[in-house]
């Protein structure tokens, strides 16, 4: 056996998100895929959704109320052993969905709330131990501006840069420098377009027309670089949805298209490559693209 395929390393995959079922509505499919593929897979959940509506019906029940937080913990349990994962608590508070005008004041001690360098430090613990080859994260808008989104986009980059510097964060874990960071482009006007034109074309009635016109001329911030052929794990992606049970109505928008088309017309989950420490050539279908031929220099003889 050559010195080559004795040295490579396992590929590690993290995806940094802000609430349980985040991970299972961006990038699940993409996760699934790659665990299935033998990458190691691990989802940071920066806090425990404490303060999320109940939005589904069949879940808006007194019992469940009372237990809100150890309920969201179970459907997490059940969404990680449904996509193959890891996953790993952060334990900040949930700073809720601030509503009004004006927007009232967020709640005392929640994750929105805290000094960037409170909210990254267990995120860059996490990157030391994981040692993380590609991170997932949102944009800075969150993906939608909810500010727990926003703190989660501002500790990822913070700690895709402050990981490797042993002179940041020196009490938590040796440096490790992660080599890609990505953010979601998971919903976007191409897809559901794709999507609404295949409901039509089968005959069947699509709930995307009004959100489509609200699309119009409204180009995406950020160019999709990257898309991830994952249509064989959209069965996984929609059964650790459904496990988030009191977040995901399975007769709601999420399942609007069936399975077979959304297959047919967009079989890829999509990603704008932020930050590259490698080389590689865009558009990609892979987020280990230029990562695999670092893995082979460093194993050269």
């Amino acid at each position: 056996m050559s010195e080559t395929s004795t040295c490579r390393e396992p590929l590690r995959l993290m995806a940094v998100h802000a609430h349980p079922d985040d991970e299972s509505s961006k990038g699940a499919a993409t996760m699934a895929r790659y665990a299935a593929e033998g990458v190691q897979v691990l989802v940071v959940t920066c806090t425990g959704g404490e303060r999320g509506d109940i939005l589904n019906p069949a879940m808006d029940r007194p019992e469940i109320k009372a237990d809100l937080a150890a309920v969201r913990m179970q459907e997490m349990a059940r969404a990680r052993e449904i996509l193959g994962v890891d996953q790993r608590w952060l334990g900040f508070v949930d700073s809720g969905l601030p509503e009004g005008d004006p927007l009232p004041p967020l709640p005392e001690g929640c994750f929105g709330l805290q000094p960037i360098e409170v909210a990254s430090e267990p995120l860059v613990r996490a990157v030391r131990e994981f040692r993380p080859h590609v991170i997932l994260t949102y944009d800075e808008n969150g993906g939608y501006p909810h500010p727990d989104h926003i703190m989660t986009h501002k500790v990822s980059v913070e700690a895709f840069d402050a990981a490797g510097d042993p002179d940041r964060y020196p009490g938590a874990g040796a440096p490790w420098q992660p080599l890609k960071l990505y953010y979601h482009m998971t919903f976007h006007q191409d897809r559901y377009l794709a999507e609404h034109k295949a409901m039509l074309d089968a005959g069947l009635e699509s709930p995307y027309e009004e959100m489509l016109k609200r699309w119009q001329d409204r180009p995406l911030k950020w160019e999709i670089t990257t898309k991830v052929p994952c249509a064989d794990y959209f069965d996984l992606r929609d059964q650790a949805l459904i496990a988030h049970a009191t977040q995901i109505d399975p007769n709601g928008p999420f399942f609007a298209c069936p399975t077979d088309l959304r297959r047919k017309a967009w079989p890829t989950e999509d990603y704008h490559l932020a930050r590259s420490l490698v080389d590689t050539e865009l558009p990609e279908d892979d987020l280990f693209a230029g990562v695999h031929e670092v893995q082979e220099k460093v194993c050269l003889p």
